[in-house]
């Protein structure tokens, strides 16, 4: 998209102002870091537009206090004191990694489908401008959460309510459904030199 333009517009009868604010399913995939990263500055433009931000934490420990979290419960406070931005519900709907499926993974199940139910009701009633559903596609990809489903939820979704959705092996249903779809590919990698995540980078 060379300056910002695209380079095909459909005949879909929708003026450019009309195109323009429609609402998007944007997914962030691949191997590589970032693709939380990616869609928390998302997040940071929409606060600033005013739309109010939920974000879905799955498979994440409740007792993990990631950096991101203290950043956008100070801004959900900045927001209640002085009206500025837009307001923020931070929400951690499962236990455990990403990159590990630990034992109990009934409950863990459970907890990601109750969670997917939440977000099919805010949904539902519009409740946020822009929902990062962060590691979501774990959910799917281990049977917790049905993907036909998702994709249905989503693309009869009312008003005008981005969403994105993070996490490895983002399945091809969803990745046809979506607006949006980024893979983040590595290079380069500080732990390819033995190092370990850090304070301010990772977390």
């Amino acid at each position: 998209m060379p300056q910002g333009k695209p380079e095909h517009v459909p005949a879909d009868g929708l003026t450019t102002r009309q195109r323009r604010h429609r609402p998007l399913t944007i997914v962030h995939t691949g191997q590589m870091k970032g693709k939380s990263t990616a869609a928390f500055g998302l997040a940071l433009r929409a606060w600033t537009a005013g739309l109010p931000i939920g974000v879905f934490q799955f498979v994440k420990s409740a007792k993990w206090r990631v950096g991101e979290e203290n950043a956008f419960r100070a801004l959900g406070q900045v927001h209640a004191d002085t009206g500025q931005g837009a307001p923020v519900a931070w929400h951690k709907m499962g236990e455990g990694w990403s990159w590990i499926q630990r034992g109990g993974d009934a409950d863990h199940a459970a907890d990601a489908l109750e969670g997917w139910r939440q977000i099919q009701r805010d949904l539902a009633t519009q409740r946020y401008g822009l929902y990062v559903l962060d590691e979501f596609t774990y959910p799917m990809k281990w049977g917790w959460v049905d993907v036909d489903e998702v994709v249905d939820t989503l693309t009869h979704r009312p008003g005008f309510q981005h969403v994105v959705i993070t996490g490895r092996d983002a399945d091809p249903r969803l990745v046809e459904a979506a607006d949006l779809v980024a893979e983040l590919t590595k290079v380069k990698h500080p732990m390819d030199a033995g190092q370990k995540g850090q304070k301010g980078i990772e977390w």
